[in-house]
């Protein structure tokens, strides 16, 4: 069989989940062309993005409300995913499941019971930290201090409602705290690895390696500045870039827990403007406000073919493509 339809015939019979996307995060835009190229390139599942910890809690639920909406006004293309049937029945019908996900428990506002309203809305995982220090515990780019006796309270309810702990963008030692704590899979949902490339957004290899004993999945950021730099200093999204973290990440330990995550930002204008208001969590000395280049949802066909092409086999293939997030969905999801 050639490549080519070998390639078609993988994304055919795969559930391909991307776990983490961002839309802009305001409750006027009209989403089908964004989300159309989802649907076009073969995805099955999108997480979307609906605020950060540097966003307002009411700005958040205007975006939700917003978001959720959106989709159910549109139904003939696209579903909202409740459950891990919605996630079979998106993918049988040809429409692209969409659930949603939080950059930081700081959204909680110190109130335990906002976890289970944001569950029942849709939200599947939820950052710990973005960044800096928040209540619950310490960021990728601040003086880690661990998980505090709040967050401990936060993974518990978590746990109870089946939404699952994401330790992308916080500390390492909350990290470690945080698997150490949870009776199930963390994730890494955007997140790369720090062997393959220092920065302190990307995870070393023991959190590889403990994420992957809880049952969880690392999913592979597509932003050059989590990626690498090229020969001439640029910083780099290519395919061969983006495999090198792939691969890293199989050989450590196994294709059943790598996925994808690639956080595409499709308005980089908002992203830009994000950076230059809170130079905290963005600090110019790790390169913001400058733009990275991205791995966009229509590179999943030629990702397939250099997995295929470095001898990946198809089965492989697809768990890392979203059958690792579906596994991950029907262990946690209540």
């Amino acid at each position: 069989m050639e490549i080519e339809s070998k390639v078609g015939e993988i994304i055919d019979q795969a559930i391909v989940w991307e776990n983490h996307a961002c839309m802009p995060l305001r409750a006027d835009d009209d989403f089908l062309p964004q989300l159309e190229r989802y649907r076009q390139s073969g995805y099955s599942v999108v997480s979307l993005n609906i605020g950060m910890d540097l966003n307002a809690i009411n700005e958040v639920f205007s975006t939700l409300a917003h978001f959720r909406n959106w989709v159910k006004r549109h139904p003939d293309r696209f579903l909202l995913i409740n459950d891990v049937e919605d996630v079979k029945r998106a993918k049988a019908e040809g429409r692209l499941g969409i659930c949603f996900d939080l950059e930081g428990a700081a959204l909680l506002g110190g109130q335990l019971s906002m976890i289970e309203m944001y569950y029942e809305l849709g939200v599947r995982w939820m950052l710990i930290a973005y960044n800096r220090n928040n209540d619950v515990g310490g960021g990728c780019l601040d003086d880690d201090r661990g998980l505090t006796d709040f967050g401990r309270s936060v993974l518990d309810e978590m746990t109870r409602v089946g939404m699952v702990p994401c330790c992308s963008h916080t500390g390492w030692r909350t990290a470690r705290e945080v698997i150490d704590h949870v009776q199930g899979p963390v994730i890494f949902s955007h997140s790369n690895s720090h062997a393959v490339y220092e920065q302190p957004r990307n995870i070393p290899d023991d959190l590889i390696v403990a994420c992957a004993k809880t049952g969880g999945v690392v999913g592979l950021n597509g932003l050059g500045r989590f990626i690498g730099k090229d020969v001439d200093g640029n910083l780099d999204s290519r395919n061969e870039a983006l495999f090198k973290h792939l691969d890293h990440m199989v050989q450590l330990v196994g294709p059943d827990h790598v996925g994808i995550g690639f956080d595409y930002v499709f308005d980089v204008d908002e992203l830009v403007a994000h950076y230059k208001a809170r130079p905290d969590l963005f600090p110019p000395s790790r390169g913001y406000p400058a733009p990275a280049p991205m791995v966009e949802p229509e590179r999943l066909h030629s990702i397939v073919q250099m997995m295929l092409d470095k001898g990946y086999p198809a089965d492989a293939i697809g768990k890392i493509l979203g059958g690792n997030h579906l596994r991950v969905a029907q262990v946690s999801w209540k």
